[in-house]
């Protein structure tokens, strides 16, 4: 088969870089550098057959989900099941649980191949994580996913059932029909983190604020699966009830997941104001970007 993925360890001599198209991740693993090597292997072997494994069933994953249409592929079936416990509240597509089910895909070709005391896969943003007994990751949360601004940590142990994370808003590399700067979610896997960290994005929202710029998806990208919807592309300052009133909304969203699982906390940030969600979410302001060794970013 011939392959255009690019896989490299970067400089440090620790993360792995691999790049397939779209498709982007860091991975890094912590353990016995002979297992270390041996999940590395088995992580690029996986990744080399991701993306035509996807786009050989692009125009279904581009639809809603349907009972009489199911996709063939681990990882596609990976993203419909995440996505379709969101679709009688509002439209959504597998396509919305793309990178943190491919995420979800790498780290399990890892940790199947290797014993590790600690991994993640970095889709973008979208996280998958493995920790084993006794073990933890810090992670960051930016408030704006253009540039450097971290805004909080959330210190993630063993013993908590979060294992995946995922971060959505409008500055974001994805489409938004909302207008959150940054919404990072933490939920028990990563597609599933990936999904409801979009519905909370578009759901923070002012509908018709003539302050807030759109577009039809379809002209920015006609082969996107939003289509005709109006995805944000600009938003001017905002008045503090404004703010709140944006926030609310997409509060109600993230609380509504809670009782059912489908996430354990999650972070809104709006114009410097921060809406926190959940009780396993230990999340301590910072001032400035840490380059703590062990970070990782979402």
């Amino acid at each position: 088969m011939a392959t255009r993925a690019q896989i490299q360890l970067l400089p440090d001599g620790r993360r792995l870089h691999m790049h397939d198209g779209p498709i982007d991740l860091i991975i890094e693993a912590f353990g016995p550098r002979t297992q270390i090597q041996a999940a590395y292997r088995s992580a690029s072997a996986r990744f080399v057959t991701v993306l035509d494994e996807l786009c050989s069933e692009l125009s279904l994953l581009r639809r809603e989900p349907s009972a009489d249409a199911l996709p063939e592929g681990v990882i596609a079936q990976r993203m419909t099941r995440a996505v379709s416990p969101h679709s009688t509240i509002a439209f959504i597509t597998p396509m919305a649980a793309v990178a943190g089910a491919v995420a979800e895909e790498i780290l399990l070709a890892m940790t199947t191949a290797a014993k590790l005391d600690r991994a993640y896969v970095n889709d973008g943003g979208d996280i998958a994580l493995y920790l084993d007994a006794g073990e933890e990751f810090k992670i960051g949360m930016v408030e704006r996913p253009d540039g450097p601004s971290l805004f909080g940590t959330a210190t993630l142990t063993a013993d908590l059932p979060v294992r995946g994370i995922a971060t959505s808003g409008w500055r974001g590399r994805s489409f938004s029909l909302g207008i959150a700067d940054a919404v990072t979610v933490l939920a028990g896997r990563a597609a599933m983190a990936d999904a409801a960290a979009t519905m909370i994005a578009n759901a923070v929202d002012l509908p018709r604020h003539p302050s807030i710029g759109r577009a039809r998806a379809c002209d920015l990208a006609p082969d996107n699966d939003l289509g005709e919807r109006l995805v944000t592309q600009h938003v001017g300052e905002l008045s503090p009830d404004e703010i709140a009133a944006a926030l609310d909304a997409g509060e109600a969203m993230a609380s509504s997941f809670l009782p059912h699982g489908l996430i354990h906390a999650a972070a809104l940030h709006l114009q410097g104001h921060t809406r926190v969600v959940g009780a396993t979410l230990p999340c301590a302001t910072l001032n400035a970007p840490t380059a703590e060794r062990g970070l990782v970013h979402a």
